[in-house]
């Protein structure tokens, strides 16, 4: 990513709302998840196919095969299978993979919109689990999830949303953190932009500046 992305211990960096100060990127350690992959009852492994597209998100073909080649090392050989992204994201909505690599970009600011859509247990009805392709689903979560819906103190509903963070990612990974991109803008002298975490590009915005 030449230094434009950061690991990611988390669905969203520590300075959005609702986000923990506890989970951190898990290091790399091939030989542990050896020893734990025999613990498990695999002592040879296991074969995984990764799904990923490759004309959505930076990199994200050379991503996918980045964590390819380390489940590989740590005892889980892994190919991968890449797919324009109108293509993979038809196919992962019929829930025809079972590992892939995807983003989450958080236009509201706080935790609870991947939470809803990425680990809510899918329910169309109530406009939960919207892109939730794994059908991950814990009630424990899902009350957690609900309860800061309904939470309008902004100091109750974050450390709720934190919580929640906690559960699905440091308990239970229902999700596996990468990285977060780092959006880049340039500007010609005298004109300035203030970067936006939705990483759209408003001409609104633009100001005169230095």
């Amino acid at each position: 990513m030449e230094g434009q992305a950061q690991p990611a211990g988390q669905l969203l960096p520590e300075s959005f709302f609702g986000t923990s100060k506890k989970l951190k990127p898990e290091k790399v350690d091939v030989e542990g998840a050896r020893k734990l992959l025999a613990e498990a009852g695999y002592p040879n492994g296991f074969g995984l196919t990764l799904h990923t597209p490759n004309n959505r998100y930076i990199n994200d073909e050379k991503i996918a095969q980045a964590v390819a080649q380390l489940l590989t090392r740590g005892g889980i050989p892994t190919k991968v299978e890449s797919m324009p992204s109108g293509v993979f994201f038809s196919r992962g909505s019929k829930l025809e993979f079972s590992f892939l690599l995807a983003g989450w970009g958080a236009e509201t600011g706080e935790t609870s919109s991947p939470l809803r859509s990425l680990l809510a247990t899918y329910d169309p009805k109530q406009g939960m689990g919207a892109a939730n392709r794994g059908r991950f689903s814990d009630s424990g979560l899902d009350a957690l999830i609900h309860t800061a819906l309904g939470t309008i103190d902004d100091t109750k509903r974050g450390l709720i949303l934190a919580a929640a963070c906690e559960k699905a990612i440091g308990e239970q990974m229902g999700v596996i953190p990468v990285h977060y991109e780092v959006s880049t803008w340039a500007t010609r002298k005298g004109i300035t932009y203030k970067a936006r975490a939705d990483q759209y590009t408003l001409a609104y915005e633009v100001r005169p500046g230095k």
